[in-house]
């Protein structure tokens, strides 16, 4: 009897497994912060069925960061969800299943709906000198140093609003004796404004990225200064008054000398003979 209640009970579990359906998220355990975490899913649920694949900072409580939508297609191959870790600060985080309606319900035990990677954060080991904003002119300058890598050197890649436009590429690194960190600088000469990041890697791996910003170049517009008019007032013409004619005095007559000669002369000859 107890022999029969067994192959019953096994029965009812193997029908009971055989009729859930399967969901695997799988995610890495640990990525460095300013690479896309990448996730899979893997399930058996039937076509078109569709849910969230959310995304939280994990902590005292969960901050959600993101939320992607995932329908299961009639290959049921298995899809991929990048999230990006930009910016976010290292430690634990989660990645969810949340279904819509009761079809978490329908999944099998060995289903894993729940995925708690780590974000390690090395970005701090950057100091960059450069100025993270650059003209157009000058840019892009990237100069700094790395703690602890000395002249071990360093990787970087540069990634612009048009893609990739160096590297992958190891540039050398000169020790600074005192802190033991590596000194780089480069310059990569680029042709349109935009953000620029710089990934940074050495020969643990991924260490962080850093975004410089280059701007256009400042166009002087040529201030166009009117003109100056000169405006002519018209007078009406002055009118000067005519000077009055001037007397004209008229000479004396020859008559007149002759007879005041001839009068001074008899008058000289007068006062001599009385002398």
């Amino acid at each position: 009897m107890k022999r029969i209640l067994l192959i019953v009970l096994f029965l009812l579990c193997f029908a009971g497994t055989a009729s859930a359906y399967q969901f695997y998220l799988s995610c890495p355990e640990s990525v460095q912060v300013g690479l896309p975490l990448k996730c899979s899913i893997d399930s058996n649920l039937p076509a078109g069925t569709t849910f969230d694949l959310a995304f939280y900072q994990s902590g005292y409580t969960s901050t959600p960061i993101s939320k992607q939508s995932v329908t299961i297609q009639d290959s049921h191959a298995t899809q991929y969800k990048l999230f990006d870790t930009k910016g976010l600060p290292g430690g634990q985080y989660k990645l969810e299943a949340q279904f819509r309606g009761d079809d978490e319900s329908s999944l099998s035990s060995d289903s894993k709906t729940l995925q708690l990677p780590v974000l390690i954060d090395r970005s701090g080991e950057i100091t960059i000198t450069s100025p993270m904003t650059q003209n157009l002119d000058e840019a892009l300058r990237i100069e700094g140093y790395i703690a602890k890598i000395g002249n071990d050197g360093v990787e970087i890649a540069i990634r612009g609003p048009d893609g990739v436009i160096f590297g992958p590429q190891w540039i050398g690194t000169k020790i600074n004796v005192q802190s033991g960190a590596g000194v780089f600088t480069q310059h990569v000469t680029v042709t349109k404004p935009g953000d620029y990041d710089v990934t940074f890697s050495d020969a643990k791996g991924f260490i962080g990225v850093k975004t410089f910003t280059v701007s256009a170049p400042v166009t002087t517009t040529p201030t166009t200064i009117p003109a100056t008019t000169r405006v002519t007032t018209t007078r009406p013409p002055t009118t000067v008054p005519t000077p009055l004619p001037t007397a004209t005095k008229s000479p004396l007559s020859l008559v007149t000398l002759i007879a005041a000669l001839g009068l001074i002369s008899m008058m000289s000859v007068l006062l001599a003979k009385k002398r």
